[in-house]
Formats: structure tokens, C-alpha cells, sequence
């Protein structure tokens, strides 16, 4: 599945935005979503703060990162096992952990929304980041109209608050789509509005070329390209099953052999 954004760039000047460079990122969320978009931030030399509820929740997430990192780095450095560990001291190194949001965005310069999918809770985290963030807050959901998704998706659009209207009029978003491993696409889906301009836009595509992802463009639509197009596959597929019409062995092989998928629905 995906993962959606929605970003809000602050009080920047467009040149301001053009030239910061975004080093400093803290992701809201410690699950699977965020920790993994966390461990490819981490991985590809910025700083990372990932901000939960409690630090049960966070040491729980950073034991998760661990073990996916060490993956990583067994099949990026079967060969150098210096060299893996030096990839992991380094990557864990720039990895932080914290409970309190507001103090965490402070000197962020990109902020990652990765909590429930309440559309309610979300304002509210927004209404409390917006006094306390300095730079860009993004927001991910695959199908609420705050938008990005799988490898990393960039979404300009506005967002109106109606706990509180949120100081803020651009917006971009992005996200990592991770697997249950936290092995992430390389693609990267751009969503774009008219309300963004070209330079805070910009900023967050260096950011996500600058993670080693590929991006592709896609109006602000409901689930965008892979989303949009992969449910309505899966459901036809499980309608298939229901029907008695074939096993998922076979649709699953029908699907790799005659449609060249790496995998069929029910193996996905």
C-alpha cells in the first residue's frame, strides 16, 4: 500500500526555500510507516528525530529500524562487514528520539506526518505544530485529500484547519511507501495544485531525488496512480475467489505468467 502527504511550507521566501537545503527532518509517528520513512532519511545522511507518545512506543521503533538497517546493510555490504558496520553505527547515530512534537519541530526543516488516519486528530496535531514549526509540514494519508504515497509522493495543495486556520499558504507533501521489511519503492509520485510555488515545490523534489527515489506526476486525485489502480485490482481479485470462478494459486500465477507481475494479488 502507499502512504499519502501534504506539506505547508511557512514563512519562507521563495529564494529562502530554494536555498535551504533540508537537513533536519522529524517524523511525527513511530510505526511502520514512520519508522521506515525515518530509517531511508536516516540512511541517506540527515538528521532524524521520530516523535511518539511514549518512549515505550519509540524504543520499540528504534529496535524495528535496527533490525531493518542491519538487513540493509547484509545485502549492501555482503562483502566489506567493516563497511556494514560502519553503515549502521552511522545511520542509528543520526537517528533521535522524542515525546514532545512542538519541541521537536522547532529546528526541523522538514516535518513528517505519519499518525492514525483521523482526519480529526491530524487538525489538531496541525493546529499545535503550526506555533511551533519553523519550516515545512507534511502530511501523509493514502486517501484522505491530504496527499502522497509508496516510494515517495510530493503534494502541493492548501489545507484549511477547522480547529484552528493554520498560518500557512503552501503546500507540499510527500511519503515512503514501505513493505512489511521496510523495503521501499523507488518511485517517487509528484501530486501537484496550483496553490504551491515552483521554488517550495522544487525543494521538496531535491528531497526526494536526494533519498535515491524517482518521481512521477500525478494531479491531486483520490488515491493518485498506484493506489487508484492497485485497490480496484485487489478487489476484483478477492470478487474472483468469491465467485468460485478460479483459486488464488491460479490467479496468482495467471496474473505473474500472463501479465508479467513479479507477484499476483493474494501473494502481493
Amino acid at each position: 500500500m502507499s502512504l499519502t502527504t501534504k506539506v505547508f511550507s511557512r514563512g519562507l521566501s521563495t529564494s529562502a526555500v530554494r536555498m535551504a537545503a533540508i537537513k533536519n527532518v522529524t517524523v511525527i509517528g513511530g510505526g511502520l510507516m514512520g519508522a521506515g520513512i525515518a530509517q531511508v532519511a536516516a540512511q541517506t545522511g540527515h538528521s532524524v528525530t521520530i516523535v511518539d507518545q511514549t518512549k515505550d512506543i519509540l524504543q520499540q521503533s528504534r529496535a524495528s529500524i535496527e533490525k531493518s538497517i542491519s538487513r540493509v546493510s547484509k545485502k549492501k555490504f555482503k562483502d566489506d562487514a567493516n563497511a556494514g558496520m560502519d553503515f549502521v553505527k552511522k545511520t542509528i547515530g543520526r537517528i533521535k528520539m522524542n515525546t514532545n512534537a512542538e519541541e521537536s519541530v522547532k529546528e526541523a526543516d522538514l516535518v513528517i506526518e505519519a499518525i492514525i488516519e483521523n482526519l480529526d486528530v491530524k487538525r489538531e496535531l496541525f493546529g499545535r505544530l503550526d506555533k511551533a514549526a519553523k519550516s515545512v509540514i507534511h502530511s501523509r494519508s493514502p486517501f484522505l485529500s491530504i496527499s502522497v504515497p509508496p516510494f515517495l509522493r510530493v503534494t502541493r495543495h492548501h489545507y484549511q484547519s477547522q480547529t484552528s486556520p493554520l498560518r500557512l499558504r503552501e503546500g507540499i507533501g510527500l511519503g515512503v511507501s514501505i513493505f512489511s521489511i521496510r523495503a521501499c519503492y523507488e518511485l517517487v509520485e509528484v501530486i501537484r495544485t496550483e496553490e504551491t510555488s515552483d521554488d517550495t515545490y522544487n525543494s521538496l523534489m531535491a528531497f526526494s531525488e536526494a533519498l535515491g527515489k524517482t518521481p512521477v506526476t500525478c494531479k491531486d486525485t483520490p488515491g493518485f496512480i498506484v493506489n487508484r489502480l492497485l485497490v480496484p485490482y485487489l478487489v476484483e481479485s478477492v470478487r474472483l475467489i468469491e465467485r468460485g470462478d478460479a483459486s488464488p494459486r491460479d490467479v496468482d500465477i495467471a496474473m505473474k505468467l500472463g501479465a508479467g507481475y513479479p507477484m499476483g494479488p493474494f501473494e502481493l
